[in-house]
């Protein structure tokens, strides 16, 4: 169902001119743009970096480990899904993964900078992409999983995004979400960016919980290369470059992705890990 955003009148259309007082999103690039006043520029995130995360996504040790574990924890707790929403889905990293994996969802990608839309549309052209403001989501009750992937800590009020998304999910619906985790691994990579912060387990239980979902698992990631982004953030006293902090040489890039493919396994065996650089939580509705 589509929730107009001018008049708060639900309605279920394939567009989003609303039938009551019809308003209808403006269009920016060919893109449906619902927070236009946020689209080009905000606090939550470098613009800058969307060109660089376009070209070294597909390659990076970091984003193909997660992948791979998102790929399979969609499979295996959400098997009957029909469509998929990813907010905050960027330059369309992960939804590309989602459809080689499995490519019978109906994809669609939320985001709040119009600029990322136009890489995420060459990884998935068939996928639906709009320009929005998760804490003034247009959906009520119309996905069957949403994916949130290291977003909710970029955003304020992290709260009210959590409950929105509930909202746009259908009855017992699938959420999947990742975040930073461990507050003591703040560092300047953090600021660059933009983290409003990084969770502990206890506290992303707790606004999960009150959002109404029942998790059904949570457990930290990128366990085994802790100690190395340990070493990494707490050597660097200063803001380093984008491209410097994600820039690493093709054979760590590999011994690295071989050793998170050992926690992938662990993962999808139900092993769950209590320390980790991320947390992943999946719950229902």
């Amino acid at each position: 169902m589509k929730l107009c955003l001018h008049c708060k009148n639900i309605f279920d259309r394939l567009n989003y001119t609303c039938p009551h007082c019809g308003y209808h999103p403006e269009t920016i690039a060919g893109f449906p743009v619902f927070a236009p006043e946020l689209s080009i520029t905000n606090d939550g995130f470098d613009i800058d970096l969307f060109k660089t995360l376009f070209n070294i996504e597909a390659s990076h040790f970091w984003f193909r480990s997660r992948n791979k574990i998102l790929q399979q924890c969609l499979k295996k707790y959400f098997p009957s899904a029909e469509n998929f929403c990813e907010i905050g889905c960027g330059t369309g990293c992960v939804l590309a993964a989602i459809a080689t994996a499995s490519p019978q969802l109906a994809l669609t990608g939320s985001e709040i900078y119009v600029n990322a839309l136009g890489y995420a549309a060459k990884r998935v052209p068939h996928a639906e992409l709009i320009q929005s403001d998760i804490c003034n989501f247009p959906y009520i009750s119309e996905f069957d999983v949403i994916g949130v992937f290291d977003v909710i800590e970029h955003i304020e009020n992290d709260t009210l995004a959590i409950k929105n998304i509930y909202q746009a999910l259908k009855k017992n619906g699938g959420l999947l979400l990742t975040v930073p985790q461990h507050k003591w691994l703040w560092s300047s990579y953090d600021e660059m960016a933009c983290h409003k912060r990084r969770y502990s387990r206890k506290e992303l239980n707790e606004k999960i919980q009150n959002a109404g979902f029942k998790i059904i698992r949570m457990t930290s990631f990128m366990t085994f290369l802790l100690p190395v982004m340990m070493a990494a953030r707490f050597r660097k006293q200063k803001l380093a470059e984008p491209t410097t902090t994600l820039s690493i040489s093709k054979p760590m890039n590999l011994i690295f992705y071989r050793i998170n493919m050992i926690e992938q396994f662990l993962i999808s065996r139900n092993i769950n890990f209590p320390f980790g650089g991320s947390l992943l939580c999946i719950a229902t509705k």
